[in-house]
């Protein structure tokens, strides 16, 4: 691993949070099979690289990711003024964790939003939140109540910002009227190039707010031999990367982060090398032409 690597830092909107320009995803913590020295280590290592910030949810490992998170940070509480933590509510599981739960479903009421993130605080052992999302778009949800619930949060200081993640465009300006947002974290990557072309990402850039990607390496589809997209697109990913004498995964990083809505991927690996290789990617830029070559190998045709 480069030791000179450093992740640069990015404000997600004007009045919004300063994230690391590549955020951590914990969703898969609980299958690292790390003890908590381990995960204080790999959390210490991505702050040794400027990843500040942390991706966490309730729901991730069946309610069980904030907890172990939040273990190995009680092993050097002093790392939390030098930390970002993201955490998101909004979707309840059927798990055993939750016995009450019959039916998967959302809830975005003003007691659930503010219950969630209260118990976000609990687990992760902290008096506050960086950045609170609303998980997924609620059929029954009311903007209203939402930035009423997110108001509140914030006046207690248990939230300092709010976002939302997987909200169309007209969803996030409908809220983002009410209160404003710092962030839509959305599925972006070579093979999930809808938020290009559906105003996702136009609406963003407008207003001067930055997208948080979830899945940038597809969710390992671009190493799948399987998938006839993935091995597509993945070939052509490669060559570049070869031109460029960078690693596979940085070219994808790099390609993302091009777009001038200014988006922040979110890792997704317990590997602090494939972490290393994501902050790479903010030490160079591929040219336009490059650039194009991974789009069209995406979408399967040219441009025109």
């Amino acid at each position: 691993m480069n030791a000179n690597l450093s992740c640069p830092s990015i404000a997600t909107s004007n009045g919004g949070p300063s994230l690391s320009r590549i955020v951590a995803g914990m969703w898969r913590m609980n299958e690292w099979n790390l003890t908590p020295q381990q995960r204080l280590s790999f959390i210490e290592q991505c702050l040794d690289m400027g990843v500040t910030s942390f991706d966490h949810a309730d729901i991730y490992g069946g309610y069980g990711v904030e907890a172990v998170f939040g273990e190995a940070l009680a092993l050097q509480p002093s790392l939390r003024a030098r930390l970002q933590l993201v955490s998101k509510c909004g979707i309840k599981l059927i798990n055993g964790a939750r016995p009450d739960h019959t039916i998967q479903h959302y809830d975005t009421s003003a007691s659930h939003i503010v219950a969630s993130a209260e118990n976000s605080l609990r687990q992760l052992g902290t008096d506050h939140l960086d950045l609170l999302l609303i998980h997924r778009p609620d059929p029954l949800m009311n903007f209203d109540e939402i930035a009423d619930a997110f108001g509140r949060l914030r006046r207690e200081g248990k939230v300092r910002h709010f976002g939302v993640s997987n909200f169309s465009r007209h969803q996030f300006e409908s809220l983002n009227r009410r209160i404003a947002l710092a962030t839509n974290q959305v599925e972006f990557s070579p093979l999930c190039v809808a938020p290009m072309f559906d105003e996702t990402f136009d609406g963003l850039q407008d207003v001067g707010v930055s997208p948080m990607i979830w899945s940038p390496l597809a969710g390992g589809r671009l190493f799948s031999k399987d998938d006839a997209a993935g091995v597509r697109v993945s070939a052509v990913i490669q060559k570049i990367a070869d031109d460029v004498g960078r690693p596979f995964g940085s070219v994808v990083f790099a390609w993302i982060m091009q777009l001038p809505s200014r988006p922040i991927p979110l890792t997704g690996s317990g590997r602090i090398q494939a972490v290393a290789e994501a902050v790479e990617a903010t030490q160079f830029t591929l040219s336009r032409s490059q650039w194009f070559e991974i789009l069209r190998a995406a979408r399967g045709h040219e441009v025109a």
